[in-house]
C-alpha cells in the first residue's frame, strides 16, 4: 500500500462521500408498488435468472436445510448465535420503563416497547453469509419483535444458499422469501400479495439495495446507509506486522472498493506491513479482490506520533478501529468516533464479524460520527408518558400557558390556562 504523510491527505478522506441516485432503482421499486407479485418476479429472473414459482420459502425447506448441513457448520452457527443472544440481551438490560415525579404532582416516563414486524435482508452472490442473518434476526428477536421476515437472493440452483436457511432455522425465523436486490426492499416496504409490508428494514446489501432502502425511508425505518467496508488500524513498533496485514487483507477481501487504513508513527512497522501483504496475498484465495482493494483504496498514514494517529482516527470515523499499540486501554480512552473499536493485538476484527457477540452491521463512510452499529436498541422505540395531576398542573401550567403566548400558539395557551383556572375554582 502507499505510504503517505497526513498532510497528502485529501479533504476528502475525512468526508462524507455522497450515495448517488440510480435511476433504475427508482423504476423497479415503483413497479413493484403497482404490481406486486408479478414484479418481484418479473426482476428476480431478470436479475438473478431465476424464474420463481413461489416467493415464500416453505418450512419444510428450513429445517431439512440444517439436517442436511455438516454438523461442524450447525456448531459454528449455534456457537456464534449464542454469543449474539447473550450481548443482545445484556444490551436490552439497559433499557427500561420507569416513571419518576420530576416535579411534585408530575409524573413523566417511558416505556420500551419493541418495534411490531422488520424485515431482514442477507446478500447473497458467491459466498453465503448466514452470519448476518444472525446478526439482524436475533437482536430483534432479543427486542420481543413479533414478525421478522428474511429475504436473500436465490443464487444456489436457484434456490438459497442452505446455510442461510439454516442459520434462519437456528433464529426461529419461519417467514422467509427466496428475493432480494432492489425488488425485496421495495417488496419489504410496501407490500404485495403474498409478503406484508414491515416497519423496518435491516441487514446488509450492495449499491443498489444501499439506494434503494435509501428511497424507502420514511414509509419504513431502516438501519443505515451503508458504504464499502473499513478497517482503520492504529499500531506501533509493538505491533506483529503479521497481524495488521492479516486484518487489512480480511477487509480488503470483502469488495474491491473496501477501504483498508494503517495509521503507524512507525516508519519500519509501514514496510514491514507492506511486505506482509504482498506475501500474504500470495497464499489468499481471494487475492483478486483484495488486491484491487489495497492497490485503489489501501493506504498507510505514516504519523508523527500516536496522539496524532488517534486525532485522525477519529476525524475519519471508521467502521472498524483497531488499535495494536503498547498501553492500548489507556489509548482506547482518547476514541470517539467508530462502529466497533478492537482493543489489543488479539482483538482481531474477524472476532467482531463472527464469534464474539458483537454485531457486525456497522456504520461506514463516516457515519459513525452519529451512529453505532445494529443493536438490540434498533428493534425497540422509547416511548414517554406524562401523567399530571391538580398539584402538578399549578407546577408546570403556567410555563405551557406562558410559552404558548410568547410564541403566539394562543391555543396552546388556552389549554393549560383552562385547566389552572379549573383547579382554582375546585380547590
Amino acid at each position: 500500500m502507499k505510504i503517505v504523510k497526513p498532510s497528502a491527505l485529501d479533504k476528502s478522506f475525512f468526508e462524507y462521500q455522497e450515495i448517488k441516485e440510480i435511476a433504475s432503482v427508482r423504476t423497479i421499486i415503483d413497479a413493484v408498488q403497482k404490481d406486486g407479485d408479478a414484479a418481484v418476479k418479473k426482476y428476480t429472473e431478470q436479475f438473478d435468472g431465476v424464474k420463481l414459482k413461489q416467493l415464500r420459502v416453505p418450512d419444510v425447506d428450513l429445517e431439512n436445510a440444517f439436517d442436511e448441513i455438516d454438523d461442524s457448520v450447525k456448531a459454528t452457527l449455534k456457537a456464534a448465535a449464542d454469543k449474539i443472544r447473550r450481548f443482545a440481551r445484556k444490551q436490552k438490560e439497559q433499557m427500561q420503563d420507569f416513571e419518576f415525579e420530576i416535579q411534585h404532582g408530575v409524573f413523566t416516563g417511558q416505556k420500551v416497547v419493541p418495534i411490531n414486524r422488520v424485515a431482514v435482508y442477507t446478500p447473497g452472490g458467491g459466498y453465503p453469509l448466514p452470519s448476518s442473518v444472525l446478526m439482524g434476526a436475533i437482536p430483534a428477536k432479543v427486542a420481543g419483535v413479533k414478525e421478522i421476515a428474511l429475504c436473500s437472493p436465490p443464487t444456489t440452483n436457484g434456490k438459497i444458499h442452505p446455510a442461510i436457511l439454516a442459520a434462519a432455522y437456528i433464529c426461529e425465523v419461519k417467514e422467509v422469501y427466496q428475493i432480494g436486490g432492489v425488488q425485496a426492499v421495495a417488496a419489504m416496504a410496501y407490500g404485495t400479495e403474498t409478503i406484508a409490508p414491515v416497519d423496518k428494514i435491516v441487514g446488509p446489501g450492495n449499491q443498489y439495495v444501499t439506494a434503494a432502502k435509501r428511497m424507502v425511508f420514511g414509509r419504513v425505518g431502516i438501519d443505515f446507509i451503508a458504504g464499502p467496508s473499513e478497517v482503520l488500524i492504529i499500531a506501533d513498533d509493538s505491533a506483529n506486522p503479521a497481524f495488521v496485514a492479516a486484518d487489512l487483507l480480511a477487509q480488503a477481501e470483502h469488495d474491491p472498493q473496501a477501504v483498508p487504513i494503517l495509521i503507524t508513527p512507525s516508519e519500519a512497522l509501514a514496510k514491514a506491513v507492506n511486505k506482509e501483504i504482498d506475501s500474504q496475498l500470495k497464499r489468499l484465495a481471494t487475492a483478486a479482490i483484495a488486491k484491487q482493494s489495497v492497490d485503489n483504496h489501501g493506504v498507510i498514514i505514516h504519523t508523527a506520533s500516536i496522539d496524532e494517529a488517534i486525532d485522525i482516527a477519529n476525524r475519519r470515523a471508521p467502521e472498524h478501529l483497531e488499535l495494536h499499540v503498547e498501553h492500548a486501554e489507556a489509548h482506547a480512552n482518547h476514541l470517539r468516533n467508530y462502529g466497533s473499536l478492537f482493543i489489543g493485538s488479539y482483538s482481531a476484527e474477524v472476532l467482531g464479524d463472527y464469534s464474539s457477540g458483537l454485531n457486525h452491521t456497522l456504520p461506514t463512510n463516516t457515519c459513525a460520527r452519529y451512529t453505532g452499529g445494529l443493536s438490540v436498541l434498533d428493534f425497540l422505540k422509547v416511548q414517554t408518558t406524562l401523567r399530571v395531576n391538580k398539584d402538578g398542573i399549578n407546577s408546570i401550567g403556567l410555563v405551557a400557558r406562558h410559552l404558548g403566548e410568547i410564541e403566539g400558539l394562543v391555543g396552546h395557551a388556552n389549554a393549560a390556562a383552562l385547566r389552572l383556572e379549573g383547579v382554582g375554582k375546585n380547590g
